[in-house]
């Protein structure tokens, strides 16, 4: 029997829950917990394979992105009132808004959306992406996984890993960044609800990105749901300081102390993994290039501003930072805060009601702002060439307005943006009906995205990966490369 607690000097190695042996495995309740490692810990999940990356993954190739930056605008984003309006459609279908020519002859947006207008020539608009995943399935997004999920918060561990998960899962340094961060919270925090999709799935949770916290204010509180303020914040790394009393030197030592104990608690292909969520954890305390690419204190005003001084734009900017930091895949999502920390958007992109003034007043002008500040921000410093920048929703909205003059949930026909590098810009692709209602030529599906953007950063498509069962899966989920859009 394992004993409950070591006490070796002034450290105290802790081993929480039973005392089952050793040939059992190592559970998330057999995991050592050491001084302030063990706050940390849990953020990048624990092993839940013991299979080693190296061991399935084909060798990458040359890729045209080093990152990706995903700005994932989560509710359902409307295509008819972004980028593939319809003026001629009939009243009670079309926008409010008119469309206003882009720097690329028949690429029209939104007349809301003018800063974005001047990047279509770096910017292809796939129209037609469509699934039968069901609605607020953030899912066929992040994985191109097709089937709709038995419930909103559904446990992903045996479902297939994000995008970001599978770049985690080729990340071979050790100790150092992760490959794989998400901003500004937990998808689902701010309404009580942990939404499916950003997470390793069956690799293991300690492919899980490095999520973010976020402390979310506002001008004032909303009246109602579909009364939504432009949300503020910065977003900042969990408990990403020592522990009173604890100095760096002595939080090495017992770093030193744990792995001594780690060989008698492991089965054999445990422990790298294993090593992977501490070093993880500790690099969290000691690094300063982490915590300064969260630092955007001292960035230029003009460039914060540029971005929008708000919670998406400052998750933006510093998804811009940690690219040129190495980091693989950025998530920057238009979360929802309608039950924490108190009602201030509650409706995000799920625009069911009063559609066109949350879009004039609160939705497309921020998005405009943060869209057109990144795009300046990485040319300008010389790394758009090297980093594909995608908009994406998880659904699009329904062309008929509602009588409460809202768009409700439609996964027939909807848009993604991808622009940056590997994208040949200007180019549209496919074709939806005169209503954007259905598609008209050339379908798509979330996987076809998935295997685009794999594409693009130099990851095989047709790399396979160990499902939970240990069985070989092809990382594209059935999609196919758009390689029209490409360079």
């Amino acid at each position: 029997m394992l004993p409950t607690a070591i006490g070796l000097g002034d450290a105290m190695i802790t081993l929480l829950g039973s005392s089952r042996g050793c040939g059992e495995g190592l559970t998330r309740r057999k995991t050592l917990q050491a001084g302030g490692l063990s706050m940390l810990g849990g953020m990048f999940g624990l092993p839940q394979s013991a299979v080693a990356a190296a061991e399935n993954a084909k060798p990458q190739r040359p890729g045209k992105a080093k990152s990706v930056i995903m700005l994932y605008l989560l509710g359902g984003a409307p295509t008819q009132d972004m980028f593939d309006m319809k003026p001629n459609a009939p009243t009670g279908i079309g926008s409010d808004f008119s469309p206003i020519a882009s720097n690329v002859p028949g690429m029209d947006v939104c007349e809301l959306l003018p800063k974005h207008a001047k990047w279509m020539n770096r910017s292809a608009i796939v129209r037609t992406v469509n699934h039968k995943a069901g609605c607020h399935n953030p899912m066929a997004s992040w994985t191109g996984y097709p089937e709709p999920l038995p419930s909103i918060g559904v446990v992903q561990d045996n479902l297939p890993p994000s995008m970001g998960s599978v770049c985690e899962y080729l990340n071979t340094e050790q100790g150092g960044f992760p490959d794989y961060v998400h901003m500004p919270c937990m998808l689902g925090w701010g309404q009580h609800i942990r939404r499916a999709g950003p997470y390793g799935g069956f690799l293991g949770r300690q492919y899980d990105p490095l999520f973010t916290e976020c402390s979310p204010t506002a001008a004032k509180v909303s009246t109602s749901q579909y009364d939504p303020q432009i949300v503020l914040g910065t977003p900042q790394l969990p408990n990403a300081r020592l522990p009173e009393g604890i100095t760096l030197d002595r939080l090495k030592k017992r770093q030193a102390l744990t792995r001594q104990f780690d060989d008698a608690l492991r089965r054999p292909g445990i422990g790298e993994e294993f090593d992977r969520v501490q070093e993880g954890a500790l690099s969290l305390l000691t690094s300063n290039r982490i915590r300064n690419a969260f630092d955007i204190e001292d960035v230029d005003p003009k460039v914060r501003d540029s971005y929008g001084r708000t919670l998406f734009g400052s998750s933006a900017l510093i998804a811009r930072k940690l690219v040129e930091e190495g980091v693989r895949f950025v998530n920057v999502t238009w979360d929802i805060f309608a039950t924490r920390p108190a009602l201030l958007d509650g409706v995000g992109w799920d625009t069911h009601s009063k559609n066109f003034p949350i879009l004039k007043d609160v939705l497309l002008p921020v998005y405009d702002d943060t869209f057109s500040g990144l795009m300046n921000d990485l040319s300008d410093r010389g790394i758009l060439d090297e980093t594909l920048v995608v908009v994406m929703s998880d659904m699009g909205r329904t062309p008929k307005i509602n009588k409460t003059g809202g768009r409700d949930h439609w996964t027939f026909c909807y848009s993604v943006l991808m622009a940056g590098a590997g994208i040949r810009g200007g180019t549209v692709f496919g074709a939806s009906d005169d209503q954007a209602a259905y598609v008209k030529d050339n379908p798509v599906s979330p996987a076809d995205i998935c295997a685009t953007i794999y594409e693009c950063l130099g990851i095989d498509p047709d790399m396979q990966i160990p499902d939970s069962a240990g069985q070989p899966v092809r990382i594209r989920m059935g999609g196919r490369v758009i390689k029209e859009i490409l360079v």
